[in-house]
């Protein structure tokens, strides 16, 4: 770097940052940075919203809005019933940066969940969760002057070790210098996402949580020497800690009530596919699995055959999945075994059959299946309030095998999200009590089970605001995560959308409201890449 930078404001994204993991690392001294910017300034819980997941409430800190404006709810988007991983087409309105340039102000953002295909704006934008290995960045070919510049940088780490994800931290700030020395920012957004896939993959790591931890307060510490901002806002977009509870089998349940048809084989979401080919490589496929599927995908082959007839008499890939488990080969056998093959002995959601289900469990909800609105609608448009009526009662009177609630709360969609997108929506929301249940989608013929992951996503996550002209006597009040933005927003004088379903923080004088044209976006991309989905299903984000 030639010369340092002035930043006005700095944003640091830590996924699933919370007290619960803060509190102890700063107790025992491990983020000095991070505990010096909370020392000074205005710091506490951040309510995240419904659903509490990456893909979708980081739109939600970085637009100001819920997902019924934004429309993104899950990592999945659906078209009728297929599905594919949602991306910067999804997001339908502006997020803050995009703001930001329409007042004559340039950003930099390294890493930011859902952003590509990036979108144009005065700055760089290098994308992160749901894009593709080697994204295209902002401004194109972008990403091959950071590589040059920095060495290797990686949208996932190279492998789930904590030397890799590591790395992949270090690149993250090594790549914002780097872009904030050459673009001059006003605005910078540095987000990190190795902080939550760390307890999707080895929760009980408490060396390997504290070794990425204190990379990140490196990487802060050396992005705030560098580029000296005027006021620094770290915000988390959920929690994390450890489920309590039970696995719920929602689809289960609703077969029971008679809502839910299932079929062998098919597309689906085969539940014994995490690995998702993972060991396959191009050209191995004939090789390893022989006659599994036709190359031209005209027809299944003898072996899916032989499997979907296996499953016609009781046999199928769940059952034998966990009959390997219990023998400790569940993985290493699921990682040669193609997906097509499980998915014809897989029983699966009949989508198209059903009257309702849950298509997504991070969706936190019911779908119905409803004439007129989905291509092969079950329910008929003048029962649909009856239904989903009959169905919340049933779900808000369920109890777990020791007589406990499962759900804290059980509501119609509009009770959560509004807006324009509402219609992506689940029909009926369903939210465990405390996020201690998981929610399964697939189907085990009983509704209850231990659960799958130990730990998983909480509703309170964490906001720390510094800086000259932050007033610590005001505090962030009761922060929620839509409150990011418009505080971010203030910090440059620029009002918020009014559209926003944030107000900026107490902390932050506020500097009004205007009303901004929504974001017209008729572009449309699909994700459709196997690498990526592979990332999602091994961290339990795709059954």
């Amino acid at each position: 770097m030639t010369a340092d930078t002035e930043l006005r404001t700095l944003l640091v994204g830590i996924d699933a940052a919370c007290e619960r993991v803060l509190e102890p690392l700063f107790a025992e001294g491990e983020l000095p940075t991070l505990a010096s910017i909370v020392s000074t300034g205005a710091s506490g819980p951040l309510q995240s919203q419904v659903p509490p997941w990456t893909a979708s409430a980081w739109p939600s800190l970085y637009t100001g809005m819920n997902p019924g404006k934004h429309g993104v709810f899950s990592f999945l988007t659906f078209e009728g019933y297929d599905w594919d991983v949602v991306n910067a087409t999804d997001v339908r309105e502006r997020t803050l940066w995009e703001l930001l340039d329409r007042h004559g102000f340039r950003s930099v953002v390294v890493n930011a969940p859902v952003t590509h295909p990036p979108r144009s704006f005065d700055g760089a934008l290098i994308p992160g969760y749901t894009a593709p290995e080697d994204p295209t960045c902002h401004p194109e070919g972008l990403l091959d002057d950071v590589r040059d510049a920095i060495g290797n940088y990686t949208v996932y780490p190279d492998d789930d070790s904590t030397d890799a994800y590591c790395r992949a931290i270090r690149s993250r700030g090594e790549a914002f210098r780097y872009l904030a020395d050459r673009f001059d920012p006003d605005f910078g957004f540095l987000q990190f996402q190795a902080t939550d896939s760390i307890f999707h993959r080895r929760p009980d790591d408490e060396a390997g949580i504290r070794a990425l931890y204190r990379e990140v307060d490196r990487q802060l510490a050396a992005t705030i020497e560098t580029c000296h901002p005027e006021t620094i806002v770290v915000a988390s977009d959920h929690g994390m800690g450890p489920y309590e509870g039970v696995e719920f089998r929602v689809n289960d349940f609703l077969r029971e009530l008679g809502t839910v048809e299932t079929v062998r084989g098919g597309r689906g979401m085969p539940t014994w596919s995490r690995a998702r080919e993972r060991s396959l490589k191009a050209g191995e496929e004939t090789t390893r699995a022989g006659d599994d599927a036709t190359s031209d995908g005209t027809g299944p082959g003898p072996l899916q055959r032989s499997m979907a007839a296996l499953a016609s008499v009781g046999l199928t890939s769940q059952r034998v999945g966990a009959a390997l488990d219990r023998v400790g080969l569940a993985d290493a056998v699921a990682s040669r075994v193609p997906d097509a093959l499980v998915s014809a002995g897989t029983e699966q959601v009949d989508f198209r059959h059903s009257a309702a289900y849950m298509r997504s469990r991070i969706e936190c909800g019911i779908r119905l299946n409803l004439q007129g609105r989905d291509p092969n609608g079950v329910v008929h448009e003048s029962a649909y309030d009856d239904v989903r009526a009959d169905l919340m009662n049933e779900l808000r009177a369920l109890t777990t095998p020791d007589g406990e609630p499962v759900f804290e709360a059980v509501a119609p969609r509009e009770a959560y999200f509004h807006g324009p997108e509402s219609h992506r929506a689940v029909d009926i929301v369903t939210i465990p009590v405390g996020y201690d249940h998981f929610l399964s989608t697939t189907l085990h013929g009983e509704r209850f089970g231990q659960p799958t992951e130990p730990w998983n996503h909480k509703l309170e996550g964490f906001v720390a605001v510094a800086g000259e002209t932050v007033d610590l006597r005001e505090g962030i009040g009761h922060a929620h995560l839509c409150d990011v933005a418009p505080t971010v927003l203030s910090t440059f004088d620029v009002p918020a959308d009014e559209r926003m379903d944030g107000t900026v923080l107490p902390c932050v004088s506020y500097t009004g409201e205007q009303s901004y044209p929504r974001f017209e976006n008729d572009e449309s991309a699909a994700t459709d890449d196997a690498v990526v989905e592979q990332r999602l299903a091994d961290l339990g984000y795709i059954e």
